[in-house]
């Protein structure tokens, strides 16, 4: 069987071809894609759509606008509070089947929405941190709290003398 060449397309051939996904911001695109991010869909499988571009085109947006890049961290904030719904489902959906099958195929099922919602839990607390993270926050959104102040007096009454003769 002989092997079929191919021949090298022309520079003007290729100029004319049709690209096959977008390269170029536009606000509909970022619109578009920042929506389905907001309503917790991947970053990935929101690219998997057609006329999505790929992932390295929407970081190199990110880099470049600024505009884009603020809205893209805002629908990934946001894509927390849909993580929150989803564990609701999925927390739901696993006691409707542990009451329904048998014991063993139902510990099965459960253990893996356990991890479909532990999964969700650690995402959500990196994305926002202040709502769903574990740590407290004990500046008080950034300000610094005025705690009261101690002062140690002696048996006599009188205050300690301030260190270094002050």
């Amino acid at each position: 069987m002989a092997k079929k060449t191919v021949k090298p397309k022309s520079k003007t051939q290729l100029l004319k071809r049709k690209p096959g996904r977008p390269t170029e911001y536009t606000k509909e695109l970022g619109d578009a894609i920042c929506e389905q991010l907001a309503d917790g869909i991947s970053l990935r499988t929101v690219l998997l759509g057609k006329g999505m571009p790929q992932g390295m085109t929407v970081f190199r947006w990110m880099r470049e606008n600024k505009e884009f890049r603020e809205q893209y961290e805002a629908a990934k904030e946001e894509s927390a509070d849909a993580m929150l719904e989803d564990m609701f489902d999925i927390a739901d959906k696993s006691l409707e089947e542990a009451k329904k099958g048998d014991a063993k195929r139902a510990g099965a099922k459960v253990a893996a929405h356990r991890l479909a919602v532990d999964t969700r839990k650690w995402a959500a607390s990196k994305l926002k941190p202040k709502r769903y993270g574990d740590k407290l926050d004990l500046t008080s959104d950034g300000k610094q709290l005025k705690g009261n102040t101690i002062v140690f007096k002696d048996f006599n009454g009188s205050a300690p003398a301030k260190p270094d003769g002050q």
